[in-house]
């Protein structure tokens, strides 16, 4: 009797489990597993915007590498992510330590420091692009063409980006530093421990998942550009600050060849999973 009490309450309990689960099982399957699908089924098919499709497996994908501008926009994405995921992270990582501790005025800091975090990116794109024009931008004054040459349109673009996601970085890595016990600071302190000797036995091996965390989301949103890139710079100039993304959209719908974007789409997720997946088993360390 008290077997089949125990039983018919913990079938109850999986089915109101499953019934919680359903809403977010039907929102991950429209948004995420039916389009992925979908892109799949593209990728190997031409397919005309108005149409039918019809089966041409493997030419899309032989066709990636045969498209100059995408090798470039490979070349720069992968430049452009080296340089972001260095300076962001150093950036992030000096703040959030600037603001670790609670002091007067500590809170205005973090604060300030974050807000930038709270513009939609292409409004920032957009403030930036206004700031920096020579005709009626406040920097207007320094006669310095800011999107006008390949380095300076990606020294600019790095700035708006650098002072967008600092604060949001920073707060990752915020919560990290604030989930270390006091008391091992106190005991490094007590054997005589330097700053440095804390900073770089303590702090960073115990600060590593949240580090990890912050790689992964820069990382990727570095090698998924186009916001910064398609409203700041719109690609130029002469396609110097073309991303893989954007060779995406424009394969997309300025060519109107879905099925080459979608082949392109789909090489993109392979790395970014493969990449990823590297990330966390060097970031992890031994276990």
């Amino acid at each position: 009797m008290t077997h089949a009490l125990n039983s018919r309450g913990s079938r109850r309990r999986q089915l109101a489990g499953m019934l919680y689960a359903t809403p977010t099982a039907v929102i991950v399957g429209a948004l995420f597993i039916a389009p992925l699908v979908l892109v799949v089924i593209m990728s190997l098919n031409k397919w005309p915007l108005l149409g039918s499709p019809t089966f041409n497996f493997p030419k899309n994908y032989q066709k990636i590498t045969d498209d100059p501008l995408f090798m470039d926009a490979v070349w720069f994405t992968l430049k452009y992510t080296a340089i972001i995921t260095v300076l962001l992270s150093a950036l992030a990582l000096g703040l959030a330590l600037l603001v670790q501790d609670r002091r007067p005025g500590v809170g205005f800091f973090r604060t300030a420091f974050f807000l930038p975090g709270a513009v939609g990116f292409a409004a920032a794109a957009l403030l930036f692009y206004g700031m920096l024009n020579n005709d009626f931008g406040p920097f207007g004054f320094l006669h310095v063409n800011w999107i006008g040459t390949p380095d300076m349109a990606l020294f600019s673009t790095i700035l708006l980006v650098l002072w967008r996601f600092a604060g949001f970085n920073m707060l990752i890595l915020l919560t990290g530093l604030q989930s270390i016990p006091v008391d091992v600071y106190e005991a490094a302190r007590t054997d005589g421990a330097s700053r440095w000797q804390v900073f770089y036995r303590i702090t960073l091996p115990l600060l590593r998942p949240t580090i990890a965390l912050m790689l992964i989301l820069s990382i990727t949103g570095s090698l998924l550009a186009f916001d910064q890139f398609f409203i700041f710079t719109n690609g130029g100039p002469d396609n110097s600050t073309v991303s893989m993304v954007m060779v995406v959209y424009r394969n997309a719908f300025f060519r109107f060849d879905l099925g080459g974007a979608a082949a392109l789409s789909m090489v993109l997720l392979i790395v970014l999973v493969a990449l990823n997946a590297v990330q966390l088993r060097i970031l992890r360390g031994p276990r």
